[in-house]
């Protein structure tokens, strides 16, 4: 494997082209969640730009993108309905970023230490396969909801296969066929032409097919109006003429709202969710990444932190790092930040003067992007693998995956944690101890030898306390803590309530190394 960049301008070759991949992906991903969100669609944008700008170079991460996710949108349509006003909640936007700093200077990220490796590739499994899934009705220019909803259930009363069953029933030729054209040249590019032609390889196929579906665009609109694509299925973004009205897309918060209670509960919930999100997507970036670059994530919170803080000064939306758009971002080749900044440079370029542009983009062709970047995250090979390496990594694996698919990011990995927590509990009740029967060298026949793991936690009590219980009555039992680095004092408590019962069951105890400990009620 080769070494990773030392700056971000030693693959500027790598990173310009996957940064403007990025931003093709960004684009509508912005504009959707502000929809989804009943906020200003500018306010989408801004965040979007403020993940690229700033976010970036703070991050400890050289891959993820930062920008308005798709899971805080329930949060921010309620949020904005209890607080009165979007200029209320950008006053919550900026205290959540001031709690999320203070998170990572407490260095709460250690959390992210204890997420398992099953879990996040089951999270980029069922991120991909919702990709697939979701991109569908836009591909075939038969949706109404939102482009980036990752939720199972939707803002329109549809649900993720509802939504598939009716796009299929109204298609929309126009889109269908730009769709189906996009997704060929995507997976021709790549896999044929890209390895015949070394100079193609420098050209990022997502900006072939954005300018390919412009043009097919123009002649549909020209040529052939059956085919012409309804407005609400391109890229809307707003057009700005003047200093004026980009002076105009920033929206200052509600200073007065500081003074409410409630926009410090809001601020406390977007602060929690939006480190979780930030935290669990930086986690599977690190897997994703070719030179498997490790992401501080006490940095990580901190980086967030003043992300939301400049995005609710500015009027925009609160911000995570978001997986969707950082896959895209792997998979076209970004190597450094450097990606990451291009893509919120180009968000504010095209905010002043790409507008008209950049709505002849029809949304089928971004969504053949984004279905060639879901299938790379949920790939058959991926499911393979996590079968070969057993239940205790395959199941966590396929509920993470079942669950996201069937609720949302947040739920579905709680649900895989919880999951992976048993297989974690059932090992510690195996492993606490090694138990030797009676007779065995080097120890007396009637003497029964338990020897403590090198860390025994309050983990391990269930396991040592049956074992305890089923000692046969008039033996001489040993337990041994010599090579025991800590024993938890839940552990000690169970062995101190055994010590003082065993006489009464003829047992004759013997401690090495195990100290003794008050137990409460005696």
């Amino acid at each position: 494997m080769a070494s990773p960049p030392r700056s971000p301008f030693s693959s500027i070759s790598s990173d310009a082209p996957a940064g403007l991949v990025v931003f093709l992906v960004a684009l509508p991903l912005c504009l959707g969640i502000a929809l989804a969100s009943g906020a200003p669609l500018l306010s989408g944008i801004i965040a979007g730009m403020v993940g690229g700008l700033v976010v970036a170079w703070i991050s400890g991460s050289q891959l993820s993108v930062s920008g308005p996710a798709a899971g805080l949108t329930a949060i921010i349509v309620t949020a904005i309905q209890t607080l009165g006003s979007f200029e209320a909640l950008l006053a919550s936007v900026v205290v959540a970023g001031c709690i999320q700093i203070l998170l990572g200077v407490l260095r709460a990220g250690f959390i992210a230490l204890y997420f398992p490796s099953s879990v996040i590739r089951g999270m980029l499994a069922a991120i991909g396969l919702i990709l697939i899934l979701k991109q569908i009705p836009h591909f075939l220019g038969a949706d109404a909801d939102y482009f980036e909803d990752m939720t199972f259930l939707q803002f329109d009363g549809q649900n993720t296969f509802s939504a598939i069953q009716h796009a299929l029933q109204a298609i929309s030729p126009g889109s269908a066929l730009i769709g189906v054209i996009s997704l060929s040249l995507l997976l021709l590019w790549d896999n044929v032409l890209a390895k015949k032609v070394k100079a193609l390889r420098l050209v990022p196929a997502a900006l072939v097919v954005v300018v390919l579906s412009i043009g097919l665009n123009a002649l549909f609109d020209s040529a052939a109006p059956t085919l012409r694509i309804r407005p609400e299925h391109l890229v809307q973004l707003p057009i700005i003429n003047s200093f004026t009205d980009f002076l105009a897309t920033f929206t200052m918060p509600d200073w007065s709202a500081f003074s409410r209670p409630v926009v410090y509960q809001v601020a406390f919930t977007i602060a929690i969710v939006a480190s979780l999100e930030s935290l669990l997507s930086v986690e599977a970036v690190d897997k994703l990444d070719p030179h498997k670059r490790v992401t501080p994530p006490n940095r990580e919170l901190i980086a967030q932190g003043i992300g939301n803080t400049v995005s609710g000064l500015l009027g925009g939306l609160p911000l995570t790092a978001v997986i969707v758009r950082s896959s895209a971002n792997i998979n076209a080749g970004g190597q450094t930040r450097m990606s990451s900044f291009l893509h919120g440079l180009l968000l504010l370029v095209s905010l002043l003067f790409l507008g008209s542009v950049l709505n002849y983009i029809p949304l089928a062709a971004l969504a053949a992007v984004l279905l060639v970047v879901g299938f790379r995250l949920t790939r058959p090979a991926l499911y393979r693998a996590q079968f070969k390496l057993g239940w205790q990594q395959f199941l966590p694996f396929v509920v993470t995956v079942l669950a996201i698919l069937f609720t949302d990011l947040l739920k579905g990995v709680t649900v895989g944690l919880v999951v992976g927590i048993f297989f974690v509990l059932k090992a510690n009740y195996e492993q606490a101890f090694f138990l030797r029967g009676a007779g065995a060298a080097p120890h007396a026949a009637d003497t029964i030898y338990l020897k403590l793991a090198e860390q025994v936690s309050f983990l391990n009590k269930a396991s040592i306390v049956k074992v305890l219980l089923e000692l046969p009555e008039n033996s001489h039992v040993v337990i041994d803590g010599s090579s025991s680095a800590s024993i938890d004092y839940d552990v000690l408590e169970a062995i101190e309530n055994f010590r003082t019962s065993a006489p009464d069951r003829g047992i004759r105890l013997e401690l090495i190394a195990v100290p003794q400990v008050g137990v409460m009620g005696h």
